[in-house]
């Protein structure tokens, strides 16, 4: 206090005129009506300006709530479409009764991690086995097909991307309904995968969408994977190896959908039981 005594004493003659100057301004302004307004419409400019301001960085403050609350509803909105449904059909003397029931749920999760430069690339979720994320379930984006669950925590999943030399996804041309397997291409392009297995009399053509597989346990068949970009890539023998553009671009990740297929477990299950060949 002392201090700020000494300080406004040294300076009284500057407070001084400054509080004269303060005191003629507002008489000026509030006398004139030419500066009253001028003032006023000063005024408010300002201050919507900086209301202005104020709204965009509360906007931008929400936006992570807002992706969070649109990522939701795609997931519950995917959810409903047909391909998350299987018929189960049966027959009652003469009369088809068929119920749909539903096959695949999604789980909607944000992206804290990500690689596209290794030859071995994961992404780290923030959703795990507390959301009901699981190993082995697979993982989709808006765009595309985007790998699968290796790893949960509580909170957190481990997805082996689909930028990994151990990633395989059975996939079909879009037209034709061949099948074959789509991998990452030796070049680490981040663009680009490989279409394997298709046989040689096919007729696939530059252009043409290559979709999840009906045989996929991972995925609903028809999922986007890419487009046809080469059809006579190198190391096909008696099959076409296909050069494809991929559909997700996983330098812009952000948010994907972990998918649940109710059955997996049951078909693993009966699958393992087959004989050996």
């Amino acid at each position: 206090m002392r201090n700020l005594l000494i300080f406004i004493s040294k300076y009284n003659a500057f407070f001084l005129f400054l509080i004269f100057e303060i005191t003629s301004l507002i008489i000026y302004v509030k006398y004139n009506s030419f500066q009253r307004a001028t003032f006023i419409n000063t005024a408010n400019q300002v201050s919507g300006t900086l209301y202005a301001r104020a709204s965009e960085v509360s906007s931008y403050v929400k936006l992570k709530d807002v992706n969070d609350s649109l990522a939701s509803e795609n997931a519950r909105l995917r959810g409903m479409l047909n391909s998350a449904y299987y018929a189960d059909t049966l027959a009652k003397h003469t009369v088809n009764d068929t119920t749909y029931k539903q096959q695949y749920s999604y789980i909607e999760a944000r992206v804290v991690n990500n690689s596209i430069t290794k030859r071995n690339n994961y992404i780290t979720i923030q959703k795990g086995s507390k959301d009901g994320v699981a190993k082995g379930m697979g993982v989709i984006c808006g765009s595309g097909v985007v790998g699968k669950i290796i790893l949960t925590s509580e909170h957190f999943s481990i997805i082996q991307s689909f930028l990994h030399k151990d990633t395989k996804v059975s996939a079909m041309l879009g037209d034709t309904k061949d099948i074959g397997s789509l991998v990452w291409g030796n070049e680490l392009n981040p663009h680009m995968g490989v279409l394997m297995d298709i046989p040689n009399h096919v007729k696939a053509r530059v252009g043409e969408w290559v979709v999840t597989s009906t045989y996929s346990d991972l995925f609903p068949a028809g999922i986007p994977l890419g487009k046809v970009m080469n059809l006579h890539a190198k190391g096909g023998g008696f099959f076409l190896n296909m050069e494809v553009n991929l559909s997700v671009d996983f330098a812009k990740l952000e948010y994907v959908y972990v998918v649940n297929n109710k059955l997996a477990q049951e078909r693993t299950a009966l699958e393992t039981q087959k004989p050996n060949e």
